[in-house]
């Protein structure tokens, strides 16, 4: 049986903090771009070159609330998701499109500390935060069938 598979796994860092949209029945989103880096060397010059793509990350619900509170620019992330491409029209008529990583699981990488100085994510023995959102990322009237 021939199948597909749309899965993306990234480690980066962000590049701005987390934008909330909020909707009526309390659903939310959280959306933000991440770097990642690519380094090779240049066999010419030997100049190491750094070479930096960016992602358009979308999480929702609580995994958004989540990230919204413990992440900021900077943060480096580890997530797992599929692409999703989509296109609206602009106000000036214009067609736009997008290609964005529809975050379903993510850890978080670097361990953050309040103004107290205290770790405040999750515990003092822990680096990271692991969250699975696969379960509430897709509404039953958003399936392809």
């Amino acid at each position: 049986m021939a199948g597909t598979l749309n899965k993306v796994m990234l480690i980066g860092h962000l590049g701005d903090d987390i934008k909330m949209h909020y909707f009526e029945g309390g659903n939310c989103i959280g959306r933000f771009p991440l770097a990642t880096n690519e380094i090779y060397i240049n066999k010419q010059t030997n100049e190491k070159i750094t070479s930096t793509e960016w992602h358009n990350l979308v999480v929702r619900n609580k995994a958004a609330e989540i990230c919204e509170k413990y992440l900021s620019k900077g943060d480096k992330i580890y997530v797992e998701g599929r692409i999703k491409s989509r296109q609206w029209t602009a106000d000036d008529g214009t067609t736009k499109y997008t290609t964005e990583i529809q975050v379903t699981e993510f850890t978080f990488l670097n361990v953050k500390k309040d103004t107290e100085g205290n770790k405040n994510i999750p515990n003092p023995d822990s680096k990271s935060i692991n969250f699975d959102a696969s379960n509430e990322q897709r509404p039953i009237n958003d399936l392809p069938f």
